[in-house]
């Protein structure tokens, strides 16, 4: 007996500590919308899909309320309009500590402040000089209130701040910017205990090479991986590629001690006709394979030991977003807090207990706008009736799909081998399923008014096997 209790903990202990070695994922919150829900229905969104970490475009005072007390960390951020302000007057910075961090932490669980967005990027600009003087002056005003060793300071920097990203190991800083922003910045991260943020798109890389980047090694599938000639690494996601990139700058300028958090990365479900790679399919793809790399694995392959932390971007579909379409297009949800398509966000998720697409407001999504790459070309996704919906609209749903539709609804007819379970969700997820199969699984075929939602993860109603493919 006492050799039996001494093997469940040696397994509760190895199950932990491969719990453990997991990262984080978080989400943007962005509000370039003019239909989002207000921010106490968003955090009631967020807590029901296990979501403990957000990252906002500013410090909103409604925003900051409605997480308080919530148990989700939060990412405010400076704005870039206000970097010079903060840059030259010191008593500007302790105004804003004062008014959007101060009146609000603890009980909003505030854990950095972003110091602008991607000021730090591919060309030096009239703002770029302020980054590093703000983070300062914002970093004294958090001393002077004793809160620097609960909150840190950072700056989100593009991916194309760097002169070389290929191979990994050979990633650099743009030259340009290495003296004058780049090291005071790292030193200032090294000073105080902070990291560095990073933004990193690999559909950027994808959209501009398609034809060179493989879309499996885009989306975490599995292939065949890229060999970095420098190291002998083998990578098997550009994501890790870039995020090495990175940190190999940071090495060559030896700053090894130094994290980083990727503040931003996601894919969009469409876009423009020249957009290749803006797809339902592919977005479900990159961040439900992203969540469960991150959850799952340990670090990069030149950081194992680092564990990975994310924050996808963004909640919410925003109508408002100017430039192409796949700009609007980023969102997990749309604005009536249905799925965009379905993947797991937390480790519970992961594990099949997440809850279902949470809303019963009755609100057409958008079109997908077609566009883009409309055909997924590997892996498997299925198209599913939200449980949330309403059932005449499940139900209009489903007479177009088995009707003029053509999808195969004969498996769910009396007798049929999908017949039960005999209710208008299962019996609408087969036939919107089968439409969305025969349809190739183009952008779009699996909308039916709002009512239908992507999912990476195989249904199970009783026996009923669902189609992948005709």
């Amino acid at each position: 007996m006492a050799s039996l209790s001494f093997f469940s903990f040696l397994i509760l202990f190895l199950s932990a500590i491969a719990v453990s070695d997991g990262g984080s994922v978080g989400i943007n919150y962005g509000r370039v919308a003019d239909n989002l829900p207000p921010p106490d229905k968003v955090v009631q969104l967020l807590k029901s899909q296990g979501v403990a970490k957000v990252k906002i475009f500013d410090s909103d005072s409604a925003v900051l309320t409605a997480l308080a007390n919530s148990g989700i960390s939060v990412v405010v951020c400076l704005p870039n309009e206000q970097l010079a302000s903060a840059a030259n007057d010191q008593s500007f910075s302790d105004g804003w500590v004062q008014a959007n961090i101060a009146k609000y932490y603890p009980a909003t669980k505030i854990e950095a402040i972003a110091i602008g967005n991607e000021v730090i990027a591919e060309n030096i600009t009239d703002t770029t000089k302020f980054v590093v003087p703000a983070m300062k002056t914002i970093q004294a005003s958090l001393v002077k209130l004793k809160l620097d060793s609960n909150i840190k300071v950072s700056t989100p920097v593009a991916i194309s701040c760097l002169g070389n990203s290929y191979p990994a190991s050979a990633g650099s800083f743009k030259p340009d910017q290495v003296q004058s922003t780049i090291i005071p910045m790292l030193d200032f991260l090294r000073k105080t205990g902070s990291y560095l943020m990073v933004n990193v798109y690999p559909f950027f890389a994808y959209k501009d090479n398609s034809k060179t980047i493989s879309l499996d090694y885009s989306l975490f599938k599995d292939n065949p991986g890229v060999v970095d000639s420098g190291n002998g690494l083998r990578y098997k996601s550009l994501f890790e590629a870039q995020v090495d990139a990175v940190y190999a700058a940071m090495s060559a300028l030896t700053y090894d001690d130094l994290k980083l958090v990727v503040t931003e990365t996601g894919w969009p479900s469409a876009g423009d006709a020249g957009e290749v790679g803006a797809s339902q399919d592919n977005a479900a793809a990159y961040n439900g394979n992203l969540v469960r790399r991150v959850l799952t694995g340990n670090g990069t392959p030149l950081r194992p030991n680092d564990p990975l932390n994310v924050y996808i971007f963004a909640l919410f579909n925003e109508n408002q977003k100017p430039g192409p379409t796949s700009e609007r297009n980023y969102g997990l949800f749309y604005p009536n807090e249905q799925r965009v398509y379905n993947i797991p966000l937390s480790q519970k998720g992961l594990n099949g207990n997440q809850s279902p697409p949470a809303s019963n407001v009755n609100q057409t999504a958008p079109v997908n706008n077609g566009g883009g790459v409309s055909k997924a070309t590997s892996g498997q996704t299925w198209c599913m009736a939200s449980p949330n919906a309403e059932a005449e609209e499940l139900q209009e749903g489903l007479d177009y799909a088995c009707g003029e539709g053509g999808a195969d609804c004969g498996p769910i007819q009396p007798n049929g081998a999908c017949y039960n379970p005999n209710s208008l969700v299962a019996h609408a997820s087969y036939a919107y399923n089968s439409y969305y199969q025969k349809k190739a699984r183009v952008s779009g075929s699996c909308f039916f008014s709002g009512t239908a939602y992507v999912s990476t993860q195989r249904p199970s109603f009783g026996n009923c096997q669902f189609p992948t493919g005709y």
